[in-house]
C-alpha cells in the first residue's frame, strides 16, 4: 500500500501549546460554563420554563381569551332595574274588634310579616294578574309565541282560557327575570326584573308594585265592607234591646221609690257613705283626744309641749319654759360669783318665781281643756254611731229591694256599651272602606337602565385573561414535563456523565440578499452555507466552532488527540455540519487535517463540501486503487484534506472494521496533524461503535430539542461497553435567542456585537 506523504510534507513544527499552560486551559475547557451547572432556585427554574414556552403561553392566553371575547359579544344583553317598596306594620283587625281569632293581631314577628309579603308579591296569583293587567301574554319580547292562533285569543278575565301549559309557560317565563328581596336591618323590598329588553323590565316591575297596592287595598276594603255589613243586621236586633231594658230599669225605680240613676247617685246609699266617714273621724278625733287628756293627767312633759303648740295660746308654756331656763342658768352664775344676798341675785330669784308661778297655771289651763275636748269628742261619737245603724238599717232594706234593680242595670248598661261600640266601629267601617289607606308605600318606581346588567364585558375579560393565562401555563408546565429531549448542557452532562465540550447556538436563515457568496468546491459546485467557519467566520456559531477547537486542543495533557471520531445517538443531529466546520476551524489554524466521510450509507459530507462522491473511502477499502486517488484538497484550506464516502458498500460495518482501515489509520497518524471521521448514528448502525476503539478519542453529538435523553443515554452506554475514549458531548442547534442562555452563554449578543458586521446574519443549519 502506498505512503500519501508525497501529497504535502507535515510541517515539522505541532502548534501545542507549553504543559504550563495545558493543565488550566483543559480545566477551564471542560468546567461548565451555563448556569444551570449551579444550584438555581425553584422561582427561576419556572420562569426558564414560562420563558422557553413562552409562545405556548401565549397563544393559549390568546385563544382562550379571543373565545372569550367572542363568548361575551355574543352572550344576550340582559337589563335589570328595580322598584322598591316600604311595608309598615298593620293591624290585620281593620275594626279593631276584641275576639278569640283578633286576640294576638298585631303582635307577629316583624321579619315573619315581611317574609309573608314576599312570599305574595311572588305568588303565582299576582304574577297572572299583572300577565293580565300588562297584557303581556300579546307582547312578542315577553311570550315568543305571540300572534300563532293559539296565542290570538289572549288571557280571559280570570285566565281559565289558557290551558295548564300555556300557563306555566308564562308563569315560568314571569319567574325567571323576578327577584324578590328584602333590604337588610330595613323594612323596604326591593322589586327586581331582569329582561333582555329594558322598557318591558321596567314596565314588568312597576305592574307588579302596582298590582300588590292595589290587592292590598282591596283586600282591607272588601273586609271592611263585609264586616259593616254585619254590623248593620246586629244593630237594627241590639237597639230594640237596649230600649227594653232601659224601661225595666225605670219601673223597677218607680216600683221601689230608688232614686237616682245608679247606686252611685242614690241618697240613702250617699247618706250612709257619709255618715260612715264621719263616724270614722270622730272616732279617730275621740281616741287622739282620749290619749292626750291620759298623757297630760300622768304630767309627760312632751304632752303639754304639743298641746300648748296646738293651742290658741301659740305655745306659751314653751315660752316660759325657755324664759325658766335662762333665768336658773344667770341665776346660778351670779349667785356662785356675788352670792345669795346680793340685790341682781335676789331679783332674778323674784323672777324665776313668778315664771315657774306662771307654768303651774298654763298646765292647769291645759289639762282642763284637753279634757273638755275629749268629753266633747266621746260624746260626738256617741252621737254618729246612732245615727249610723239607723241609716244602715235604711240601706239594707233598700239593698234588698235593688237586688233585682241592679241585675235589670247591667244588663241595660251591656247592651247599651255594646251598642254604642258597634255603632261606633259601623261608621269607622264605612270611613275606613271609603279611604285608600294603606300599609305599603312605594319608595322608588323602576326606570328603563341605560346599560345592561349581563353581561359583565370587563369582568369576562379579565377572567377570560386570567384563565388563559393559567391554562398557558399549565400547558407550558405540562409540555416541559412531557419533553424528553436534552434542552441544554446541563441535562446533557446529567444524562451523558460527560463533560460538555461546547454548544453551537442554532443559526435561522434571514437576510438572504445580504448574505455572503458562496464560494465553490475543486469541481465549481457551490458550497453549503452550513460552513459558517468560512461562510460567516465573524458569527457566533463561528466562534463556537473555534471554541470547541480549543476544548478538543486541550482536552489532554501532552499532545493532543490526533484521531477523532465525531458520532451521535439518531440522524439529523448536526454531527455531518460540526466534522466540517471543526475540519476548517482546525486547518485555519495551520494544522493539516484529514476529513473522512465514514457514513458508507448516507453521504452528505461530499455534497457539503462541495467534492464528488463516486470514489472514496469505500473504494479505498476495497483496495482497488491506491489512496492518492481518493484525497482531495480543499483550494481555500492548503492543510485541508477530504476522503469522501465512495459508493455505497454492501457491507460497510466490515470495511470500517477491517485491519486494511486500521493501517490507514496508523498511516494518517503519521501524515496529518489531525483526523477528523464522521460516522452514522451509532445506535441506528454499529458502524460507528466498531470504529471507535480504534480512535483517540470520540465526540457524542446531540441536538437541542431534538435528541431523546433515553437516546443520549443508550449511545453513551453502547460506546462504554466497548470501552471508547468518549472525549465529551457537543449540544447542537441551542436557541440562544430563544431560550435563556443567551444571557449566559459566551458567544452570545455581546460576542455577535464584538465579531459580526452589519451583513453577516447566522445561516441555516440543517442536520446531516
Amino acid at each position: 500500500m502506498k505512503s500519501l506523504m508525497h501529497l504535502e510534507p507535515k510541517p515539522d513544527r505541532v502548534d501545542t501549546p507549553s504543559l504550563d499552560v495545558i493543565e488550566p486551559l483543559r480545566l477551564r475547557a471542560y468546567r461548565p460554563i451555563y448556569p444551570d451547572a449551579l444550584e438555581v432556585s425553584p422561582l427561576l427554574h419556572y420562569w426558564r420554563t414560562i420563558y422557553k414556552r413562552r409562545w405556548v403561553v401565549l397563544a393559549t392566553l390568546f385563544i382562550v381569551f379571543a373565545l372569550t371575547t367572542i363568548a361575551t359579544l355574543r352572550m344576550t344583553r340582559l337589563y335589570a332595574t328595580s322598584s322598591r317598596i316600604v311595608i309598615f306594620p298593620e293591624n290585620a283587625n281593620v275594626l279593631g274588634l276584641k275576639g278569640p281569632e283578633n286576640a294576638y293581631a298585631g303582635e307577629d314577628d316583624p321579619d315573619l310579616s315581611l317574609e309573608t309579603q314576599v312570599e305574595i308579591l311572588q305568588s303565582d296569583e299576582l304574577a297572572m294578574r299583572v300577565i293580565e293587567t300588562a297584557h303581556l301574554e300579546e307582547n312578542p319580547s315577553f311570550n315568543f309565541e305571540a300572534g300563532t292562533p293559539a296565542q290570538k285569543d289572549g288571557l280571559g278575565s280570570t285566565g281559565t282560557d289558557l290551558d295548564n301549559v300555556r300557563m306555566a309557560g308564562l308563569l315560568a317565563r314571569f319567574r325567571s327575570g323576578l327577584n324578590v328581596e328584602v333590604v337588610p336591618r330595613t323594612r323596604v323590598v326591593e322589586v327586581r326584573y331582569v329582561d333582555p329588553d329594558p322598557k318591558l323590565a321596567a314596565e314588568i316591575a312597576n305592574a307588579l308594585v302596582k298590582t300588590f297596592v292595589e290587592e292590598n287595598f282591596r283586600t282591607k276594603y272588601e273586609t271592611a265592607m263585609q264586616t259593616s255589613d254585619w254590623l248593620s243586621k246586629e244593630l237594627s236586633d241590639l237597639q230594640l234591646k237596649v230600649e227594653t231594658s232601659e224601661q225595666r230599669v225605670v219601673q223597677h225605680q218607680k216600683q221601689h221609690n230608688i232614686l237616682g240613676i245608679d247606686e252611685k247617685q242614690n241618697i240613702v246609699t250617699a247618706k250612709l257613705d257619709a255618715l260612715n266617714r264621719e263616724l270614722i273621724d270622730a272616732q279617730n278625733d275621740r281616741i287622739q283626744k282620749e290619749a292626750d287628756s291620759k298623757l297630760v293627767s300622768s304630767g309627760g312633759s312632751s304632752a303639754f309641749a304639743r298641746i300648748s303648740a296646738n293651742s290658741s295660746s301659740g305655745g306659751l308654756l314653751e315660752k316660759l319654759e325657755e324664759k325658766e331656763a335662762d333665768l336658773s342658768s344667770d341665776y346660778a352664775q351670779t349667785s356662785t360669783q356675788f352670792g345669795s344676798s346680793y340685790p341682781k341675785v335676789m331679783a332674778l330669784s323674784n323672777q324665776l318665781s313668778q315664771v315657774r308661778t306662771a307654768i303651774a297655771a298654763e298646765q292647769a289651763r291645759l289639762k282642763a281643756k284637753v279634757r273638755d275636748g275629749y268629753l266633747a269628742a266621746l260624746q260626738r261619737e256617741k252621737m254618729l254611731s246612732v245615727e249610723f245603724e239607723k241609716q244602715k238599717q235604711e240601706a239594707n232594706q233598700l239593698n234588698e229591694s235593688a237586688i233585682e234593680y241592679q241585675s235589670l242595670k247591667r244588663d241595660a248598661d251591656s247592651n247599651r256599651q255594646l251598642y254604642q261600640n258597634l255603632l261606633q266601629r259601623l261608621k269607622e267601617a264605612g270611613v275606613t272602606a271609603g279611604l285608600r289607606s294603606s300599609n305599603v308605600r312605594v319608595v322608588d318606581i323602576a326606570r328603563v337602565p341605560a346599560t345592561p346588567f349581563k353581561p359583565n364585558t370587563r369582568r369576562n375579560l379579565a377572567v377570560g385573561l386570567f384563565f388563559g393565562l393559567l391554562a398557558g401555563l399549565g400547558l407550558a408546565f405540562l409540555l416541559e414535563s412531557m419533553d424528553s429531549t436534552v434542552r441544554d448542557m446541563e441535562e446533557a452532562n446529567a444524562v451523558s456523565t460527560l463533560p460538555g465540550l461546547g454548544t453551537i447556538p442554532l443559526q435561522l436563515s434571514s437576510h438572504g440578499s445580504k448574505r455572503r457568496e458562496l464560494w465553490q468546491g475543486p469541481l465549481g459546485v457551490n458550497i453549503s452555507n452550513n460552513l459558517v467557519a468560512y461562510c460567516n467566520p465573524q458569527s457566533a456559531a463561528a466562534e463556537s466552532y473555534r471554541a470547541l477547537r480549543t476544548s478538543i486542543l486541550l482536552s489532554s495533557s501532552g499532545a493532543p488527540p490526533k484521531v477523532l471520531l465525531i458520532t451521535s445517538a439518531l440522524p439529523e443531529e448536526g454531527k455531518t455540519t460540526i466534522c466540517a466546520n471543526s475540519a476548517i476551524v482546525l486547518a485555519q489554524k495551520g494544522s493539516r487535517v484529514l476529513l473522512v466521510d465514514a457514513d458508507l450509507r448516507r453521504r452528505g459530507l461530499a455534497a457539503m463540501l462541495g467534492v464528488s462522491s463516486d470514489r472514496g473511502l469505500s473504494t479505498l477499502l476495497s483496495g482497488v486503487d491506491p489512496v492518492e486517488h481518493f484525497v482531495i484538497p480543499i483550494p481555500q484550506f492548503p492543510t485541508l484534506f477530504v476522503l469522501p464516502a465512495g459508493p455505497v458498500p454492501p457491507h460497510p460495518a466490515e470495511l470500517l472494521s477491517s485491519d486494511t482501515m486500521k493501517v490507514y489509520l496508523a498511516q494518517w497518524r503519521e501524515q496529518f496533524d489531525h483526523i477528523i471521521i464522521d460516522t452514522p448514528p451509532c445506535l441506528s448502525v454499529t458502524d460507528a461503535v466498531e470504529l471507535s476503539v480504534d480512535v483517540d478519542k470520540v465526540i457524542l453529538v446531540a441536538r437541542s430539542g431534538k435528541t431523546p435523553k433515553a437516546a443520549l443515554g443508550r449511545a453513551c452506554e453502547l460506546l462504554g461497553q466497548v470501552n471508547a475514549n468518549v472525549m465529551g458531548v457537543v449540544l447542537n442547534a441551542l436557541d440562544l435567542h430563544g431560550s435563556y442562555y443567551r444571557y449566559s452563554y459566551q458567544q452570545t449578543e455581546y460576542a455577535s456585537r464584538y465579531y459580526a458586521t452589519a451583513e453577516d446574519r447566522p445561516l441555516s443549519v440543517h442536520g446531516s
